[in-house]
């Protein structure tokens, strides 16, 4: 059978959002993190439909006025959370058709709790939100920040995350690999053994590190500054990118992103600030950006790897606060699926 993982960057039906409320972790930042939930919303129904799922319909009815109607899904589905990458469906195609892939969401490793994302994909579904008739059970602890699609049989993950003891211990890397390259019709899988933002609690999602902007191109967190605690671990991520080949044997083309200055909570802790977090949509990119000297630098690199798509700046310095970023608040679905 023939299966494909779709890169991002293929015509989008719809991307999904959770929207917070006053029972996530959102509790004590609704007003400062609900502007940046809209402005994306806003930015992605420009270009395609958009999905938010959110606990209460008024919970929405202050915020989404001026939202394209007719882009606008709404649908009422109770969450812990917003991490619509982490709990929301991954779409694969068999012979030409989607299927939706829904893995075991458990919050990162048993951090936080998840027993209400993780059931959001089959609520979705027999909603009827999908133009589907295939759900399958993924049959692991799986997250979609934690892999990168070229669209053409090869992927990118990191060892930390993938192989953390609170996923799936069961399996070795082998194992694995195995199971990843049958679900998703992989050629081949590059792992990264270095790598990591102070304050993530993904266990190093690749989206927060290093990210397909084509078949031949990466674009990657770059740390220049000797002094910053991310130097040397980033440094081992550099050469490791550098050592890959593409499927026709080329080494890859790098585009680096810069570090943005260090980002504290309240407590003096450092937040998990990064450029690598963007989403691509059709026809433009949404760059997350966190009122820093660096966000210039960031978006003229990104352009680089983007120059027929419109880089969308969004000010994301609330969801870091609780260490997320744009990538992580959303999931898209290919063309004629929503």
């Amino acid at each position: 059978m023939s299966i494909r993982l779709p890169a991002e960057w293929e015509p989008q039906s719809a991307v999904q959002f959770t929207f917070p409320h006053k029972d996530s972790d959102w509790k004590d930042y609704l007003e400062m993190v609900i502007p940046c939930f809209v402005e994306c919303i806003n930015a992605v129904a420009r270009f395609q439909k958009v999905l938010v799922v959110c606990r209460q319909l008024t919970d929405l009815e202050p915020y989404l006025s001026r939202v394209h109607n007719d882009r606008l899904i709404l649908v009422e589905i109770p969450s812990n959370d917003t991490w619509a990458r982490d709990h929301g469906a991954i779409t694969v195609f068999e012979e030409g058709q989607p299927v939706l892939l829904d893995f075991m969401f458990n919050g990162w490793g048993l951090k936080f709790p998840a027993d209400r994302d993780n059931l959001i994909t089959g609520q979705l579904f027999r909603k009827g939100i999908f133009k589907t008739e295939k759900l399958r059970l993924g049959g692991l602890v799986l997250e979609g920040g934690g892999i990168e699609s070229d669209g053409q049989g090869t992927l990118l993950t990191t060892v930390s995350c993938m192989l953390s003891p609170n996923r799936n211990p069961h399996l070795s890397q082998s194992d694995l690999a195995s199971q990843l390259k049958a679900l998703f019709g992989l050629e081949r899988i590059l792992w990264l053994h270095h790598g990591y933002l102070a304050g993530d609690d993904t266990d190093a999602h690749i989206d927060t590190l290093a990210r397909f902007c084509n078949p031949e191109t990466i674009a990657y967190v770059q740390c220049t500054d000797h002094k910053d605690e991310h130097f040397d671990a980033l440094r081992q991520m550099e050469l490791e990118l550098q050592a890959f080949k593409t499927m026709e044997g080329q080494s890859y083309r790098l585009v680096p992103l810069p570090m943005p200055t260090a980002c504290y909570d309240a407590d003096g802790n450092r937040l998990p600030a990064t450029y690598a977090n963007f989403l691509i949509i059709n026809e433009a990119v949404l760059l997350p950006v966190y009122g820093v000297p660096e966000d210039e630098q960031a978006l003229a690199q990104l352009q680089l790897c983007f120059p027929e798509r419109i880089i969308l700046p969004i000010n994301c310095r609330a969801l870091i606060e609780q260490h997320g970023s744009l990538h992580c608040i959303s999931m898209q679905f290919p063309e004629g699926l929503v």
